[in-house]
């Protein structure tokens, strides 16, 4: 176990799909600290802002010395600007360690499907298989992430 996995053990569905990308579920406070100890540099909150989290996540994350960037993935109606901005991010961060994460995984592994089929260059099947191991269950999300690889091909 790597030491930005240990950092979120805990948190549900955390997952470790690439080296030095870590999602899952919502953490606790006690997890951003042990981010920003095992190296993590960026935290990245899918959750929509008016969604009640327990605690304030741009300034806790801030206060443990991370950088904070939200890019809200809806439930539904679904588009591209979350997918283009996830892959925007990941691309800039690729010296840098993360932490994505929503309520249980379910819209992060989504979410993430874009950016390990075109610019991880793993399959399709890789990707959804990775979108289901860190928490996604909804079968229009895992269509809306594939949708967009089909278009951008």
């Amino acid at each position: 176990m790597t030491d930005l996995l240990n950092a979120v053990k805990g948190v549900l569905n955390a997952y470790e799909p690439v080296e030095g990308l870590v999602t899952g579920g919502q953490p606790e406070l006690t997890h951003l600290a042990a981010l920003k100890g095992a190296g993590c540099n960026v935290v990245i909150d899918t959750r929509d802002p008016m969604e009640p989290q327990p605690f304030d996540p741009p300034a806790a994350v801030r206060a443990a010395g991370l950088e904070y960037i939200n890019i809200p993935v809806s439930h539904t109606p679904l588009d591209d600007r979350a997918l283009e901005e996830m892959r925007r991010v990941l691309a800039g961060a690729d010296s840098k360690r993360v932490f994505a994460y929503c309520n249980s995984g379910n819209r992060v592994g989504a979410a993430l499907i874009p950016y390990l089929v075109l610019d991880r260059r793993v399959t399709e099947d890789e990707a959804v298989n990775t979108a289901m191991r860190i928490g996604t269950r909804q079968a229009d999300l895992l269509e809306w992430g594939l949708s967009y690889v089909r278009r951008h091909r």
